[in-house]
Parts: C-alpha cells; sequence; structure tokens
C-alpha cells in the first residue's frame, strides 16, 4: 500500500510562474503544486481534523508523496508514521499542522530547516482569541513564517484544494469533483469558503483552487489574489474578506487582477456595526466602513455582493458571459407576466430595454404576424403557441442584432431529460458562441439542480444560467459596469506643492498632542492645499472684534475657537448676521460669557471674525483615514441636512481633478451645481479644487489626521467658500480625553 504514495508519482507542473514573477506568487505556486505532503500531528482517533484529510488525500488521488509524523507511532492509516522530518524517506515539501497551538511554531521552524517550501496550520489558538497567552503566540509564528519565508496558510484554518493535482487538504467530506475549473476562491472563513465551493460545484460551476486564509500570518487573501491573477487557468476571483489589514496589498492585488481582466468578486464582512465586531472576534481583524470599501475597492475592479446567494450568481455570470459591449438589453420571454417582472426588475436598478434595430423590428413583426405588438422585452408566448418555432427565430433575431448588446431569455433549465428544450439550449448554446455578446437565461425563481441538470449545464459553456430575477439583475449590472472599467487605471499621487507640505508639518508638530486643530489653524493648512477660505481675522477683544469687522465688511460672523470646542454650535459659539459694531462687541461678550460656564474649561483662543458669505448651495467636503482602507475624501449635501439627506459619495485619496469631478457627478448635489430646474449652473471648478486639495491632505498627512470636515463649503455662481472647517488629529488619547 506504502508503494502509491511515493514521490516518483510526484504530480507534474502544468504552469510555472515566470523568471520575473513576484516571489510570491512562486511560493504559493509551490504550496498548490507541492512534491509531497506531510502531516504532523497524524491521529486515528475517529473524526479527528488529520485523518479526514488524509481520507481525502487518498480519496481524491494526490500523486505525490503522503508522509504521517506523530513521534508516538510507528505505522498509522496503514502505513508508515515517521518520528520526525529526518526520518523521513524525501525532503518534506508542504507541511500541514495539526499539532496544538504550543507546539506549532517549531514545526514550523523544524519544517524550514529540513527543507520545506510551504505549511498549512490548520491548528487554532492564536490571535482569533484574546488571551494573553494566544496573542503571545501569535507574535511568534508571525515572526517565524517571517524568518523561514515559508509559504503558509493559517492558522486557524481548514486546508486548501488544488484541482489539478487531486490535491484537497480539507476536512470537508462532501464529494468534490477534481476538475481545473475557471474559479479560484481564498478567504479567512473557511466554512464560508468551502461552502461557496460546495454550491458553485452544484451549479456545475469548476473551481481550480480553493484556499483559506484563517488568521492570515502567512500568506493574506492579497497574496492569493496576485497569484490567481497571474494564473491562465483562473477567470473569476472570488474572495470572503473579514477584514483588509494592509490597504496597499489589498489595492495593488486588485490591479493585478483587473489588469488581467479577471474580476474580483467579493463578500465582505463589516457592512454593520454588527458585523464589524464579529470580524474583531472571527479572526482580530480591524474591518472599516463597508461605504468607504466600496468607493476604493470598486474603482480597482472589486464587485462587492452583499450575500452568498447573489455571490454565486454573479460567479456564474462572469464565468459564462463575455463582457458586454455596452448596457443595450434585450430578453425574450414566453409569459405577459414575466414580462413584466423584468421590466420592472431592469429598471429599478437603473437598467433599460433598448429598442431594437429597424430590421429586427421588420423581422419580429412580419414573423409574429398582423396585430402583434413587437416589444423589448418581447412577449412571444401567444405567437409561439400557434408556432413553436417563433421562439427560437426570436431568440436568434435578438443575438443577430447589431443594436443589442446582452440578450437574456426568460427560462430555467430542466430537472428531467427534456429532448426540445434540450434541444433548443444546446442551439442557443451555439449561437451565443458565436455572437461575440453575453446570452445569459434568468430564472424569476431559484430551481434546484438535479444530477441531470448539473450534467446538461457543463454542455453549455457559453450561456450563463441565474437564478432569483432580482439577483440576476443584480450580476448583470456588475457585469455592465465592469465592462466599462478602464483595464488599467493609473496610480494618483499627491500633487501638492512642497510649502504646502511644510505648512502640514508645522502645523501638527504645533499641535502638542491636542485632539484638534482650531478653526484657525485648520483654514491656514486648508488654504496651503487651494481651498478658498472666507475673509476672517481672530479677535482677542470686544473692540478688536468691531474694528476687525468694520474692515471685513458686514454682514460678519462670530465663532468661537478653542481645540477643545469641536461642535461650536452645540454651546452657542456661532451668532450671525451681525450688521454693526455694536452687535459685534455683544456677540463677542455673549460667547465668551458662554464658554467660561462650561465645566470643562476650554482653552479660549479668541472670537472669529468672519465675512458671511452667501451661498446659493451648502455643501460638505471632507475627508477621513479609514480603519481598513486608509484615506478617503466626501462629497455631498452639507449644511444641517446632511444626517437627514445622506447625499454624499466618497473615493479614495488622493483624487485628479477627472476622478473629483466622476465623484461630484454621483451625488444629487452635483445635479444641482450643474443648473436644476433652470437655474444657473454654479462654481463646479471651486469644488472640484477643493475636492482635490483636501484629498493630497489626507494623503499628505498619512496616519496623523483622522478626519477633517469642511461643512458648509458655501458655493454660488462666482466661486465656493470653505466656512467653517474642522481637522481632528489621530491622537488617540487627546481624543479619548476630549470625549470623541
Amino acid at each position: 500500500m506504502e508503494a502509491q504514495f511515493s514521490p516518483a508519482s510526484a504530480p507534474t507542473e502544468k504552469w510555472s510562474p515566470s523568471r520575473d514573477a513576484s516571489d510570491v506568487v512562486k511560493r504559493i505556486h509551490a504550496m498548490l503544486h507541492p512534491r509531497n505532503i506531510v502531516l504532523v500531528g497524524a491521529t486515528d482517533k475517529p473524526g479527528n481534523y488529520a485523518e479526514r484529510i488524509w481520507n481525502n488525500l487518498i480519496k481524491y488521488g494526490y500523486r505525490g508523496g503522503l508522509y504521517p509524523v506523530n513521534t508516538k507511532r510507528e505505522t498509522i492509516w496503514g502505513v508508515t508514521c515517521y518520528k520526525d522530518f529526518a526520518s523521513l524517506p524525501d525532503k518534506p515539501d508542504h507541511v500541514l499542522v495539526l499539532v496544538p497551538a504550543r507546539f506549532a511554531v517549531q514545526v514550523i521552524r523544524d519544517a524550514a530547516a529540513a527543507g520545506a517550501r510551504s505549511a498549512t496550520i490548520v491548528t487554532s489558538g492564536f490571535s482569533e482569541l484574546q488571551d494573553e497567552e494566544s496573542q503571545r503566540l501569535a507574535v511568534e509564528l508571525k515572526q517565524a513564517v517571517q524568518e523561514t519565508g515559508l509559504a503558509v496558510t493559517g492558522p486557524n484554518c481548514l486546508g486548501n484544494l488544488s484541482a489539478g493535482e487531486n490535491l484537497f487538504t480539507n476536512i470537508d467530506d462532501r464529494i468534490v469533483t477534481m476538475e481545473a475549473g475557471p474559479v479560484a476562491i481564498a478567504g479567512q472563513s473557511g466554512a464560508i469558503v468551502m461552502a461557496i465551493r460546495q454550491t458553485l460545484e452544484d451549479r456545475g460551476v469548476g473551481v481550480g483552487y480553493m484556499v483559506t486564509t484563517g488568521n492570515e500570518s502567512g500568506l493574506t487573501t492579497p497574496d492569493l489574489m496576485n497569484y490567481f491573477a497571474a494564473d491562465p487557468s483562473v477567470r473569476v476571483i472570488v474572495v470572503y474578506l473579514e477584514g483588509v489589514r494592509n490597504t496597499k496589498a489589498f489595492r495593488d492585488a486588485c490591479k493585478a487582477a483587473r489588469a488581467a481582466g479577471k474580476p474580483v468578486i467579493a463578500l465582505k464582512l463589516g457592512a454593520s456595526e454588527g458585523g464589524r465586531a464579529a470580524a474583531m472576534a472571527h479572526t482580530g481583524a480591524l474591518a472599516g466602513s463597508i461605504e468607504t470599501f466600496d468607493a476604493i475597492s470598486t474603482r480597482e475592479g472589486v464587485i462587492r455582493v452583499r450575500g452568498l446567494d447573489e455571490l454565486i450568481e454573479t460567479t456564474e455570470c462572469f464565468v459564462h458571459a463575455d463582457l458586454p459591449k455596452g448596457n443595450r438589453l434585450a430578453a425574450v420571454s414566453l409569459s405577459g407576466g414575466k414580462r413584466g417582472l423584468l421590466i420592472d426588475a431592469f429598471y429599478s436598478a437603473g437598467l433599460n430595454f433598448a429598442p431594437l434595430s429597424p430590421n429586427a423590428t421588420e423581422q419580429l413583426a412580419k414573423m409574429l404576424g398582423p396585430g402583434s405588438i413587437v416589444g423589448n422585452p418581447l412577449d412571444a408566448g401567444f405567437a409561439a403557441v400557434v408556432d413553436p418555432s417563433v421562439y427560437m427565430k426570436s431568440i436568434k433575431i435578438m443575438i443577430d442584432d447589431p443594436d443589442t448588446d446582452i440578450v437574456i431569455i426568460d427560462a430555467e433549465l430542466p430537472k428531467a431529460p427534456h429532448e426540445l428544450r434540450e434541444r433548443n439550449l444546446r442551439i442557443v448554446n451555439e449561437m451565443a458562441g458565436q455572437a461575440g455578446k453575453p446570452v445569459i437565461y434568468i430564472s424569476a425563481m431559484s430551481i434546484g439542480f438535479t444530477e441531470h441538470t448539473k450534467a446538461l449545464r457543463k454542455t453549455l459553456p457559453n450561456v450563463a444560467v441565474l437564478q432569483g430575477l432580482d439577483r440576476a439583475v443584480g450580476a448583470i449590472k456588475s457585469l455592465i459596469e465592469y465592462a466599462q472599467l478602464r483595464k488599467e487605471v493609473p496610480d494618483i499621487v499627491s500633487s501638492s506643492t512642497a510649502s504646502a507640505r511644510a505648512m502640514l508639518e508645522k502645523a501638527l508638530n504645533g499641535a502638542n498632542g491636542a485632539a484638534a486643530l482650531d478653526e484657525v489653524a485648520s483654514k491656514k493648512l486648508l488654504k496651503a492645499y487651494g481651498i478658498p477660505i472666507s475673509k476672517e481675522e481672530l479677535a482677542q477683544t470686544a473692540t478688536e472684534a468691531a474694528t476687525i469687522a468694520r474692515k471685513i465688511g458686514f454682514p460678519v460672523v462670530a465663532k468661537v475657537v478653542s481645540p477643545d470646542i469641536l461642535h461650536k454650535t452645540d454651546i452657542g459659539g456661532v451668532v450671525l448676521n451681525l450688521n454693526s459694531a455694536a452687535e459685534v462687541k455683544k456677540a463677542f461678550n455673549e460667547i465668551t460669557a458662554r464658554v467660561r460656564k462650561l465645566k470643562n474649561k476650554p482653552k479660549l483662543e479668541g472670537i472669529l471674525i468672519a465675512q458671511q458669505v452667501k451661498g446659493d448651495l451648502e455643501l460638505v467636503v471632507g475627508a477621513s483615514l479609514d480603519a481598513e482602507m486608509g484615506p478617503v475624501v466626501l462629497f455631498g449635501t452639507g449644511g444641517v441636512d446632511i444626517e437627514l439627506l445622506k447625499d454624499v459619495a466618497l473615493a479614495g485619496a488622493p483624487l485628479d481633478a477627472e476622478e473629483a469631478k466622476q465623484l461630484i457627478a454621483k451625488t444629487k448635489a452635483g445635479i444641482k451645481l450643474k443648473g436644476y430646474r433652470g437655474k444657473p449652473a454654479l462654481h463646479e471648478a471651486s469644488a472640484v479644487k477643493a475636492l482635490v486639495g483636501l484629498s493630497n491632505l489626507i494623503a499628505d498627512a498619512g496616519n496623523r489626521i483622522a478626519s477633517i470636515d469642511i461643512n458648509p463649503f458655501l458655493i454660488n455662481t462666482k466661486l465656493g467658500i470653505a466656512v467653517d472647517a474642522l481637522i481632528v488629529l489621530n491622537n488617540a488619547a487627546a481624543n479619548k480625553a476630549a470625549g470623541h
């Protein structure tokens, strides 16, 4: 029996990374195409992980060497059991670590010393736990992985699949089809990744690779994304993310996938506060805002789905549908009711059914006969009752029509043999292969696949088969949006001046541990970055305030300036519409008195006397440092209605002018800037300039600024001005003391 595990029958590598491939790609290739596998911690206790993995490797016929290791056993599972790496008949290559957590670090070091190239640490008990010992072990393990250079997945993971090698180092005992399919999956949750693989297989979609990354002490999901982007056998990359630990690595991996023309379909934990808390509890990841994740990752070609069902439909769509040249939809149905459902669902998603070409319309009218209504979507049900050939002829006309980009067919695959329907399906599959456009079957409801359905589905590689109308619409919309992205997005770098960066350093160095810069300091910094601000001066006395007001010109505004007061309006620290020196003096004295009565005794820098600007629109322009994705900018409708309307859009920083315009266009405020309902267009260029400057500022600051808030940014037909501004520093101790 031992002969079948001989390394002489080691797998042949069908694809090898090129010499100039990154080191991480080469190391992952070694992990997924190993010469042998060593199971350290082999035990035959019924139902344990080691035995289940061993059984899977035997069941699916892994062709390399298989060596169990246990210091206390001479034989196990009917084969020789080795005491250590030195006693193996061959140098270890891939090591499965199944020993308790306290022994795992040494196993990794010993494996590397013996010549191993990779390892999977199934063992848990590291950073996913919060006790001191587990955290210490996590640090030691990470250090060992870095020092040895092994390609390591885990700890706290459930193993991997490399179908081309019949390699399944996983505990899953469900049937697996070892086909080197076009989908590659990676993710931090072993159970979810395994469920995705199983469901895709049930739908007839082949999975070539599945990697569970666990706590990611070694290889991360972005590392796997880079490998999948380089492997020509992979067409679609699916990831499950509990958190993004390294923003740059993730964005670079997304760019690599996009440059290779491979969509990244992501299920991301953290769409709610509860989800973010769960991510922390599960893998120790720091999950940030889902809106920020979308804003940054979508630009890089990531399609985020909201759940597992949506993930399956979207993956199916991208595997079997070519990218469309445009968004002109056409559909054929045999039901008037389903035609109506199609219209409602696609129009609600912002997608439209295009007018057919005159030639296609004429052909359909002639075929359907006098009195027939030729529309898109087409209800061919009545005509098909009279002449069944109408159905297939209608589909062909729409596929051949140069004025359609995507053809949708309202139908599902049969559960049992059906000669006519299966013949029609094969004809459509052939037409789709020659069409150069996506042809997509949609079932309005989810229909379970029988063994017959799965076998039939595999004979139809040129058509996508989607289930559930809403999920299908989402998948098709993602397909269209991905096709519209530029293949390569240039890296945007800060365009700030040396003098602006010098001002930034001066402001940050002079903060002296404060939680925030006061309004005067904030605005000086904004001005250095090209953001226009209102005319204003700081006053220390009521008389000085009146003098400043006369110089600026009435009306003016009086505002408290204190690094300890972030929300001035809440304490009565802002007085508007001051039209005389007497009113200015009164406002100065009243604000000063209110501040002195506050229990926390805030430091009072003075009272700011500022020009009262008349704006036609109040905007909010802001920036923040996201926990996962780094610096991000925000634009939208500002003023007191910001929380109520929530008309805002986000983008990664820094931005150039073109990206700033695209960000503005995503909001209702952007529509108003263009001139709405007969009103004149407003000065959009000032908003663009403000966004670019703000994005440069937050990017230049690195992780030293937590947030920047310009609300309102007032804009009219001639200019835009930052009226109020607050820069909160990333100073944890100071922010905690200030209650923020």
